[in-house]
């Protein structure tokens, strides 16, 4: 239920090291975050180029149920977006460590990945 290669952030974003772009790292929500939300029906993500802050709001989740804001897990800039979400958002419900990944980020210091929660740290945040 969530992967032990990826790292995640208290906010159910996970970060899986390395991205597909060389230097980059892929980014989505966690399998708890889609459950919590519903289906999916609007993906709003960065643009490509964009400069990001860990922790600052990125982008939007539209459900069924509510709107959720999506939060940059580091600092960096967009290299990639998962366009395909604009006409596939429930992408994300059906396969959020896969085809319903978001965006990728090149971080502009590697060393903050060591930061993020471990599954382990994050099973015991949603689980606890």
């Amino acid at each position: 239920m969530y992967p032990d290669d990826l790292r995640y952030t208290p906010e159910h974003e996970w970060v899986r090291n390395p991205g597909e772009e060389e230097g980059s790292v892929r980014i989505g929500i966690t399998n708890f975050a889609q459950e919590q939300l519903g289906d999916i029906v609007y993906v709003q993500l960065p643009a490509v180029g964009d400069e990001l802050t860990a922790g600052d709001v990125c982008g939007e989740l539209e459900s069924t149920k509510s709107v959720s804001e999506l939060y940059a897990p580091v600092t960096g800039s967009v290299v990639a977006r998962n366009d395909e979400l604009d006409a596939a958002p429930e992408q994300v419900n059906a396969d959020p460590y896969g085809a319903g990944w978001m965006f990728e980020v090149v971080p502009a210091d590697e060393s903050a990945l060591e930061q993020l929660l471990t599954a382990d740290e994050y099973r015991s945040q949603v689980e606890g």
